[in-house]
C-alpha cells in the first residue's frame, strides 16, 4: 500500500472524488485548496481523501471516497490513519461533515470521531437534486471530530 499527495491534474482524480460527493460543482469549492492523498495498491488507485485547513488547531476532511469493490477492506480506515498522524504535530482536531447514514457514522465513530452538531437541511439547501445514500434522502449534515 502506497498512500501518496497529489499535487498536479486534481480534476483527473474527479470519477474516485464523485463517490464521496457525487456533485461536481460542490468538489469544485474545495478541490483546488485541498490537499489531496490518494492511497495506491500496487499502482492501483484505491482510495482518496481530501482535507483542507479550517484554522490554526483544525483540519476537515472534504471528501473521502474508495472505489465499491475496494470497499471494506481497510482501505479508508489506513487513509484516515495516514492523515491523522500527519496532521497531529501542527492540528489539535480533525472534523468532518456527512449524511445521515448509520454505516457511514458508525464507520467514523468508530474510529474515534464524535457528533458534534448538524447542519439542517444541508443537502436540501446546496444540492441541485435529491442525495440518497442506502435508499435514504440525506437532508442534514453531521459534523463530527476526533482529537488527534
Amino acid at each position: 500500500m502506497q498512500i501518496k499527495e497529489i499535487t498536479t491534474n486534481r480534476i483527473d482524480y474527479m470519477e474516485l472524488l464523485l463517490i464521496g460527493d457525487e456533485d461536481k460543482k460542490m468538489i469544485n469549492k474545495y478541490i483546488e485548496q485541498s490537499t489531496i492523498f490518494a492511497l495506491y495498491e500496487t499502482n492501483v488507485l484505491i482510495s482518496i481523501c481530501a482535507i483542507i485547513t479550517i484554522d490554526n488547531e483544525t483540519v476537515e476532511i472534504k471528501n473521502l471516497a474508495t472505489y465499491p469493490q475496494y470497499q471494506n477492506r481497510g482501505y479508508a480506515s489506513a487513509l484516515i490513519d495516514f492523515v491523522c498522524n500527519k496532521y497531529k504535530i501542527h492540528f489539535k482536531y480533525l472534523v468532518l461533515g456527512t449524511g445521515e447514514n448509520a454505516k457511514t457514522l458508525e464507520f467514523y465513530k468508530k474510529r474515534g470521531f464524535q457528533e458534534t452538531h448538524r447542519i439542517q437541511n444541508f443537502f436540501i439547501d446546496n444540492y441541485d437534486h435529491p442525495i440518497f445514500e442506502d435508499g435514504k434522502q440525506l437532508v442534514d449534515m453531521i459534523y463530527l471530530k476526533k482529537i488527534l
